[in-house]
């Protein structure tokens, strides 16, 4: 099966996704107490770091896609916590 290029961005992107977790992960054990600020922090200059490389519209749009995923995970648990019930 030949890769297409959108196979080929996935598992860049894949990857990418890798090494980020393994970068926070890092950095949240260094930060001890502060992990949990560290984490959001991170979230904002990954942000802003993005904006630099594809631009604030492409950002904006991403954001909103994963908002919308965000959203969606919390509605599966409140379905599934209100079926435990």
């Amino acid at each position: 099966m030949v890769d297409t290029p959108s196979q080929s961005a996935e598992a860049l992107f894949e990857k990418a996704l890798e090494v980020a977790d393994k970068h926070l992960s890092a950095a949240a054990a260094e930060a001890g107490p502060l992990a949990d600020y560290v984490v959001v922090a991170m979230i904002e200059t990954a942000v802003n770091r993005a904006v630099d490389v594809a631009g604030h519209a492409d950002i904006v749009d991403m954001l909103r896609d994963l908002a919308t995923q965000i959203e969606s995970d919390m509605d599966d648990e409140d379905e599934l916590e209100e079926d435990d019930a």
